[in-house]
């Protein structure tokens, strides 16, 4: 009976009732859509930022990472890699990184020398898709190289130009080598931009006498999510008494986590900032709701109802006005986000920005239960906590005041 009360005086004012519903819906709907679109350009943060050079996963030498030293090397890496690649069916390319001075006719500047494998690198890097002049390398074993346009300018060098490397061997002795530009890139980062060469990893490993060792193995699977799973299956490739390891993305780009761990907190800042916003407006509908009900609750308090019953009456009103609106937030808010989730949805001026560095353009939002459910369990609690203060009045009303109140 009380349910079926409830029901009915929430529907006496018809006009109020559906307009505080819309406002739950609106915020439910913004919340929703913000929150799984959020999470979903994370994905998108994170894929973007791993395709560029560094991968999802790595095999590296034990202590390679934090110290890179040209003997921490992958022996056999080309075979090695070969193996995961036929295990796993995931993108796998192997690398070999020193630092060398890197000189033209006018300069010299110090820059990172990659050495690559022509026909597998561009599928775990953006790299070769990024190239503006010239081509990507395509042997193995030829002289020849690939810069950053910022490094090509600072150098003064162009297209067919000779670039000489200077660095020191594996085993102490000069490497020593002179290259032909064949291609300029634009990664859209300056550090790669400034400071990277990427040759043939033949080359590379003639160059700094590294046999058929490497120093990374890089992986891409299919889904970032599956790169736990995936990292555990190539663990199990890795041969025995070798010190070996993979890491993972947070190891390899810690920076990018703890630059995604800031923006949470600045969303949830406004998400919550939201909420109260819209959990003080609907409070002040329910208490303008119970001051013009003042002389009914009188009566009611001189017919012997408790005011515990009344409080309860009232915050059961509250409580079904609110599912009301959160149903209709919840309905519109999921078909949105599913629509987007199936289409993508992308930003103004995305599209060229993506074209140009070679990135995906559209963002999909995360659709998951926890995504659209948070924003609205948040509603819920607030607003019914602030429904408490308009039901805690009426224990404080004295039934011939509030029968004689205008």
């Amino acid at each position: 009976m009380t349910l079926r009360l409830a029901w009915r005086n929430l529907w006496r004012n018809p006009r109020r009732s559906w307009l505080t519903a819309a406002a739950i819906a609106f915020s439910a709907t913004l919340l929703i859509f913000s929150i799984t679109l959020q999470l979903g350009s994370y994905d998108m943060m994170i894929d973007n930022s791993l395709r560029v050079f560094s991968g999802q996963l790595q095999v590296q030498h034990a202590g390679y990472q934090d110290k890179p030293r040209l003997r921490s090397d992958i022996p056999h890496a080309t075979a090695l890699a070969a193996r995961i690649r036929k295990a796993t069916g995931a993108a796998v390319a192997v690398r070999a990184q020193g630092f060398a001075l890197a000189s033209s006719r006018e300069r010299s500047y110090g820059v990172m020398v990659v050495g690559v494998q022509p026909g597998f690198e561009g599928k775990v890097s953006t790299i070769p898709g990024t190239v503006r002049e010239g081509r990507y390398l395509k042997s193995n074993d030829a002289p020849e190289a690939v810069i950053g346009q910022a490094l090509a300018r600072n150098l003064k060098l162009k297209l067919g130009d000779e670039l000489t490397l200077l660095g020191s061997g594996r085993d102490g002795s000069v490497a020593a080598n002179v290259v032909k530009v064949v291609g300029l890139f634009d990664s859209g980062t300056s550090e790669l931009d400034r400071g990277f060469v990427e040759i043939p990893l033949g080359t590379f490993q003639e160059t700094f006498g590294m046999g058929d060792a490497a120093h990374a193995i890089v992986l891409r699977g299919a889904d970032l999510a599956q790169a736990e799973a995936l990292a555990g299956k190539v663990r199990a490739l890795l041969p025995a008494g070798e010190k070996l390891t993979v890491l993972n993305w947070p190891q390899l780009v810690p920076g990018l986590q703890q630059l995604i761990q800031a923006d949470k907190f600045n969303g949830w800042f406004i998400y919550g900032a939201l909420i109260l916003v819209v959990t003080l407006s609907i409070t002040n509908t329910f208490l303008m709701a119970v001051l013009e009900r003042t002389r009914e609750f009188g009566i009611l308090l001189a017919l012997g109802m408790t005011p515990m019953r009344i409080g309860r009456l009232v915050l059961l009103e509250s409580l079904l006005l609110i599912l009301v609106g959160l149903a209709i937030g919840i309905f519109v808010g999921g078909l949105l986000t599913a629509w987007f989730s199936y289409h993508g949805f992308s930003y103004p001026g995305m599209d060229e920005f993506a074209k140009q560095f070679n990135f995906p353009s559209q963002v999909y939002p995360q659709v998951s239960a926890l995504a659209i459910l948070l924003g609205p369990s948040g509603i819920l609690l607030f607003t019914m906590v602030a429904a408490l203060y308009p039901a805690l009045r009426i224990r404080r009303l004295q039934p011939v005041e509030a029968m004689n109140a205008l």
